[in-house]
């Protein structure tokens, strides 16, 4: 139970809810961005910043289960969070509500003969961290980063209409129309056969309207 306990520290007092763990579209102009995966627009990339912030860092089934990153892979948004985070290694932010452009903001500013850099992301050159040492990084990132869940519950996400779902719901809608069109079709044949006399007349009526249009 003691290894519960660890992950209920709550945010020290000194830190005001959202003014360091969140980066705000009103903050500076020169604030860092981070590079797109190949296939990610920027409206995507913010849209998955958003669901990382509310479902928590990797919960990749509930980000697909929202519907509003259609068509994303679990790869495929793994490989975006790094490049939010601005670092390849993104164990240690597991699970948190964390804002991970702030941690890509910090990853920016870090220099050094040391840091190595792939797609603008750290690589981790050092040896694997011990179970211990990941326990204790996430622990210091909920204390440093974890939004307020008051925050973090309230976001909001877009609801995107899966495009090869739309397709195929407008090819079935052409299909049904296509059919009562072909039943339309097939009692003004038999009108033309029982009722030719009737069928002319209601053809000229139309045909003179037509005209006067």
């Amino acid at each position: 139970m003691a290894g519960n306990d660890a992950f209920q520290v709550q945010k020290p007092r000194s830190m005001t809810a959202g003014a360091r763990n969140v980066v705000r579209t009103n903050d500076s102009a020169s604030l860092w961005n981070c590079t797109l995966s190949p296939g990610w627009s920027q409206e995507e990339s913010e849209t998955l910043r958003k669901a990382l912030m509310k479902f928590g860092i990797g919960n990749w089934a509930r980000i697909i289960e929202s519907g509003c990153l259609p068509g994303k892979t679990n790869a495929q948004m793994n490989l975006q969070l790094q490049r939010l985070l601005g670092q390849q290694s993104t164990a240690e932010f597991a699970g948190l509500h964390i804002d991970p452009k702030v941690i890509g903001e910090k990853n920016s500013k870090i220099q050094g003969p040391h840091i190595k850099r792939k797609n603008n992301c750290i690589v981790n050159t050092g040896g694997k961290l011990t179970r211990e040492e990941l326990r204790e990084r996430m622990q210091r990132n909920k204390e440093m980063y974890e939004l307020p869940e008051e925050e973090w519950s309230a976001i909001e996400l877009p609801k995107v209409e899966d495009p090869v779902l739309m397709l195929e719901a407008k090819r079935e809608e052409l299909r049904r129309l296509q059919k009562e069109l072909a039943k339309v079709q097939g009692k003004i044949e038999q009108m033309r056969t029982i009722q030719p006399a009737r069928m002319d007349q209601l053809k000229n009526t139309v045909d003179n309207e037509t005209q006067v249009a």
